[in-house]
């Protein structure tokens, strides 16, 4: 398995106990549990900011490269690359909302709660599809050369939550994330 396949698959599950993460936090606002807000705005935070930017890139240009190998996956990694950008905007907007909940701005509980679902609904759905239709199609048919040419096209940066030196602004995420391990 080539070191670019590892990458990807550790980062949906990085991704996917963030999502869990997030889901348990919502469903504390929903009953009136008492989430924990900032933790909301962090772990979103990280999710637009690392995955946008660099593991959404470097799909991108895999995406391309497979296509081309294999022209019918064309209309799968067409809606793969859409969804970056729809799962970017539901971003935002959960962002926005829980940036104004953590401001002490009064925000409608079903707006919070429905940005916090459309997000978490499209981006489960979106690793599962790439899991299931995707991955292995890129390790069976891209090529060192292709893999090359997406470290290339994506400036490498360093993971800020899951790295091996992580940004202040994550720490208490990854205590969280560190408590939450030891539980299961």
């Amino acid at each position: 398995m080539s070191e670019s396949i590892i990458l990807w698959q550790a980062e949906h599950r990085h991704f996917s106990r963030l999502l869990d993460l997030l889901e348990r936090q919502v469903a504390a606002f929903h009953v009136d549990d008492q989430p924990n807000f900032e933790l909301m705005l962090d772990l979103v935070s990280y999710l637009r900011y690392f995955p946008d930017r660099y593991h959404h890139a470097r799909e991108d240009v895999a995406f391309g490269r497979l296509a081309e190998r294999e022209p019918q996956l064309k209309p799968v990694v067409d809606r793969l690359l859409q969804e970056h950008r729809v799962i970017a905007a539901a971003g935002t907007e959960l962002l926005k909302y829980l940036q104004q909940v953590v401001d002490d701005v009064v925000v409608e509980r079903a707006k919070v709660e429905a940005a916090a679902a459309t997000y978490l609904v499209y981006y489960r759905r979106h690793l599962a599809q790439e899991d299931r239709d995707i991955v292995s199609r890129a390790e069976q048919l891209l090529t060192q050369q292709d893999w090359d040419a997406v470290a290339a096209a994506v400036p490498q940066g360093a993971d800020p939550l899951f790295g091996e030196e992580s940004d202040a602004r994550y720490r208490e995420l990854r205590r969280q994330i560190a408590l939450e391990s030891k539980e299961t």
